[in-house]
């Protein structure tokens, strides 16, 4: 085997020249782009994307990545859709080719079927007077001069730019659309991503009974409330059931360390007052960010001045907030 004395150098390399690769397309951003985008966005109909070989893994991604931010969006192999999948192709859809060069011999007897089918024709192509560049009514002008390898053979620097103008493509659709944040947690129920973007406290709480004691309520029966709902903490409410205070391990800690006997003690004399709450339709994300703004482990949730629950740290731990 071979050793290749500078790795490191080989390395840093590449990844240069498949970034001055993508730079070099900023300009390439022109009124064909945006004609594009414009068609797309007033598109009745979904967006197929096809390539054979490495294109054809590039155009899985940037399909992916259009269905996640309100495009809908297809893959068709290049290769397939001669062989009946280019029966996928509705006359509302919009096609788009991905081809470094252009001028295979599969792009020259697709192009002609898809054009058949009436749809517009994006093509993303390093050459613009190519075959399909010729063909197309959108021209996507992904420019790779060469490969990164020595031998200028393996798609690289054109995957690695096609990829990012595909992204370019996602964006601009995204933002046209106004997409938000609801619109992408839509699409992405799953996994720790999704909990971020869609998880509120209500979905949370009423897993746990509520620790609630009055104001007058014993301090002992206070921390026995404490310990049966193992949430660390109780909300104190007045004669009219409106949150006045909390009554946190610490308070109870504390109030240990000055004072000598428990009789008499009432709640109210113990407890935190003005306690941090957070409204049940509130994110579980914006929960997380005001106990670690505050060093706080719980929140009291409620709801018209009232406690309806609580949610706490290791809630948000065991969702994988944190």
């Amino acid at each position: 085997m071979k050793l290749v004395k500078n790795i490191q150098s080989t390395a840093k390399k590449v990844l240069q020249e498949e970034a001055e690769a993508i730079l070099k397309i900023v300009d390439k951003i022109d009124s064909d782009f945006e004609a594009c985008v414009n068609h797309l966005l007033n598109s009745r109909g979904r967006f197929v994307i096809t390539g054979i070989g490495k294109s054809a893994l590039i155009a899985q991604k940037i399909v992916a990545t259009l269905n996640s931010t309100g495009t809908p969006s297809l893959f068709m192999h290049a290769a397939d859709a001669i062989h009946g999948d280019l029966g996928m192709i509705q006359p509302d859809d919009t096609v788009m080719c991905i081809s470094r060069s252009g001028d295979t011999p599969e792009i020259k007897v697709l192009v002609p079927l898809i054009k058949r089918t009436g749809v517009k024709l994006i093509s993303m192509v390093s050459n613009p007077k190519s075959y399909l560049g010729k063909n197309a009514d959108f021209i996507l002008h992904a420019l790779a001069e060469k490969e990164a390898d020595s031998l200028n053979l393996a798609p690289t620097t054109s995957t690695t730019v096609a990829l990012a103008l595909g992204d370019a493509l996602a964006v601009c659709l995204l933002e046209c659309r106004s997409f938000t944040t609801t619109d992408f947690a839509k699409y992405h129920p799953g996994g720790a991503l999704g909990k971020k973007l869609y998880l509120k406290v209500e979905d949370i709480y009423p897993n746990h009974e509520l620790p609630v004691v009055s104001e007058s309520t014993p301090v002992k029966e206070a921390i026995l409330e404490i310990s049966s709902k193992r949430l660390g903490a109780t909300a104190v409410v007045n004669e009219a059931g409106l949150l006045t205070g909390i009554i946190t391990d610490g308070d109870v800690r504390r109030m240990l360390n000055t004072h000598d006997s428990l009789a008499g003690l009432t709640a109210k004399e113990i407890m935190t007052v003005s306690p941090k709450t957070i409204e049940s339709d509130a994110y579980a994300t914006e929960a997380l960010q005001v106990m670690q703004s505050k060093n706080i482990t719980q929140l009291v949730v409620e709801a018209d001045n009232k406690p309806v629950g609580f949610v706490h740290l290791h809630d948000l731990l065991k969702e994988g907030l944190v």
